[in-house]
């Protein structure tokens, strides 16, 4: 019953989130369209420093507690909300001091990130710590009890602010402070509504003990998070030091908006993935088939979606961002298309390390990538942004093979068992990226080319319902959309060809 109940949950979590998810991502979009035609490619790149800065001073913020709130087992809701309480007031003390030394050393820091005399907006943007220390922990007990309903709600405002202050911002010349302006709005949006809908709130309680038993999990969070920061920043510090904020504003912007399309899928799935290991932690073969499963259904739109975006990266470039941001083309298909691997194989492992309590494993991760991907960076950026971009984008292959190793050694996956789980459908993302490839050597209009992705989506999806176990998980995800008469038909025809 209890496993039941637990499966319920866990679907019902998924739903929501995977709802937040589209509706975010498909009007993000339209709010990145309508900005990069307003706002320059600089203006961007001089929020991605920012926004950069905010990242890594965030973590101390959080440290790591929304993660022990959602992976620790708690003996009763008392016990739980006095650990709220003391991950609260921890993150809020934090997120003063540190908000106060960025005041005081902006200039240093502008001059630190390649921005010199931005200081003051550094200053005024970080302001958004002192916000995010109220949401973190709201958020993080809402995951626990896979309460994505009112996440959605919170998701579903933020999109919107975007549409009634940025967008007018930026028509009336706001430039950078548009953005910021409207990221700060968005985190107090955020902060007012998880309080407001929270059975918990903050009270005057602390306790030490608590604060140290939290700290031994999540201080291997916390490091963990600096090196994820390292592995995610390290390139936009060496683009805004090496070259100009109109490079960084293409390549951060480019990045951004695949990741946003790719995380149109593993955004709705993470959150829930790690929930749903964390309850599972002490059963090693549910645990292990809750993974393979995740990791077999997110490759079934993951890989196609890479090797198509690659293969007409110039059209998505056209209609995202328009003409003056043509250099981008390059930057959206490498990283597409090394995204959709590295998503596959490598994205939920830090999940699972987590969720059994070994933090440490992803910490060491993060550390064999960045011993190579810091110095591939710093030699590649000597012969220029495109050099840098490829080897940026490839080089997290040798992140894939780190997890591979780890996930063998110390989870006890087997490197084959994964690969083979995916195999089905990365031969048929290969064989459709061979057939989109010739398609585009037939014509080059705008028209041809929406003719011919519809062409490679159908071949991909018959060639996968060749593939007895991609047919069976095919069936199911149908299932979840299509009303009950559809589903029997379909079911019919599969037995009939089986």
């Amino acid at each position: 019953m209890k496993e039941q109940n637990l499966k319920k949950k866990i679907t019902n979590a998924t739903k929501w989130s995977t709802i937040s998810q589209i509706a975010a991502r498909l009007i993000a979009p339209i709010t990145n369209m309508v900005l990069a035609r307003i706002i320059s490619p600089e203006a961007f790149g001089v929020v991605a420093t920012v926004t950069m800065i905010m990242s890594f001073t965030d973590m101390f913020t959080d440290a790591g507690f929304q993660k022990y709130l959602v992976q620790h087992e708690f003996r009763d809701e008392d016990e739980k909300f006095k650990n709220a309480n003391v991950a609260f007031w921890t993150n809020f003390g934090i997120s003063i001091f540190l908000w106060f030394t960025i005041i005081v050393f902006r200039e240093q820091i502008a001059i630190l990130v390649g921005n010199p005399g931005l200081g003051n907006v550094i200053a005024v943007a970080c302001v958004q710590l002192l916000l995010t220390s109220f949401s973190s922990i709201q958020m993080a007990l809402f995951r626990r009890e896979f309460d994505f309903r009112t996440l959605f709600v919170v998701r579903i405002v933020a999109v919107c602010i975007p549409f009634v202050v940025t967008i007018p911002l930026a028509f009336l010349g706001f430039s950078y402070w548009a953005l910021i302006i409207g990221n700060i709005v968005t985190q107090l949006s955020n902060a007012i509504i998880l309080t407001v809908k929270s059975n918990w709130r903050p009270s005057l309680y602390y306790k030490i003990e608590i604060l140290k038993e939290m700290l031994s999990f999540s201080i291997w969070s916390l490091i963990e998070a600096i090196s994820i920061w390292f592995t995610t920043w390290v390139d936009v510090f060496i683009i805004g030091s090496v070259l100009d904020q109109y490079y960084l504003g293409i390549y951060k912007t480019s990045t951004t908006m695949v990741n946003a399309l790719m995380g149109l899928i593993t955004a709705s799935i993470v959150p829930v993935l790690f929930s749903a290991l964390s309850r599972l932690q002490n059963n090693d073969e549910k645990f292990n088939i809750m993974y393979l499963t995740t990791q077999r259904l997110v490759s079934i739109i993951v890989f196609p979606l890479g090797v198509g975006v690659y293969l007409y990266s110039d059209l998505a470039t056209k209609i995202m961002l328009g003409s003056r941001w043509s250099d981008a083309s390059g930057v959206i298909g490498i990283w597409a298309l090394t995204s959709a691997i590295m998503i596959v194989f490598g994205h939920f492992c830090s999940e699972v390390y987590r969720a059994k309590g070994k933090p440490k494993l992803s910490f060491l991760a993060q550390i064999l990538h960045l011993i190579v991907l810091i110095p591939a960076c710093i030699v590649s950026s000597k012969y220029g942004f495109w050099p840098l971009i490829y080897t940026r984008a490839w080089i997290r292959m040798e992140f894939v093979l780190v997890h591979f190793i780890i996930m063998k050694y110390f989870i006890r996956m087997p490197i084959l068992k994964t690969l083979i789980n995916v195999m089905p459908t990365l031969i048929s993302a290969i064989s459709m990226g061979i057939l989109g490839y010739f398609l585009q050597q037939i014509n080059e209009s705008i028209i041809w080319s929406f003719v011919s992705i519809i062409i490679c989506a159908i071949f991909y999806f018959s060639t996968l319902f060749l593939f007895p176990t991609m047919r069976r998980d095919m069936i199911e995800l149908v299932k979840k959309v299509m009303p009950k008469r559809m589903k029997d038909k379909i079911k019919t025809v599969v037995c009939k060809a089986d």
